[in-house]
């Protein structure tokens, strides 16, 4: 039996995967899935132990959305780094007068999921 190397790089990393020559070029391997026994406990456990409702994750979005209008409009940084232009800021400064009422009426407002 022959074994040869194949480099591989990945991310500027290489290293060797031994190849094997057996009357074939490629051999296939087949993966066996485990049989697990079914007890009826085939509910899914969440990954992450916290939940947080949708309503409190569109909330949040609506806060940091309004949270947005009023850093772009009155904080100067974005049109002094130039990302935005001096009379785009100030069209914001202006719709932030809009734009921040709306999402707070919006946060208050908005339904919550009923607890189960």
């Amino acid at each position: 039996m022959e074994v040869t190397a194949r480099s591989y790089g990945v991310l500027g990393l290489t290293y060797c995967v031994p190849v094997r020559h057996v009357g074939r070029r490629f051999r296939t391997t087949l993966a066996k899935r485990k049989e697990f026994q079914d007890n009826g406990n085939t509910q899914k456990r969440p990954s992450f132990p916290l939940r947080v409702s949708k309503s409190v994750l569109a909330r949040a979005a609506i806060g940091v959305f309004g949270l947005g209008f009023i850093d772009a409009g009155y904080s100067g940084d974005w049109s002094r780094i130039g990302v935005i232009t001096p009379e785009i800021e100030e069209l914001i400064k202006v719709a932030a007068f809009l734009v921040a009422p709306l999402c707070i009426f919006l946060i208050i407002f908005l339904p919550s999921e009923p607890s189960t």
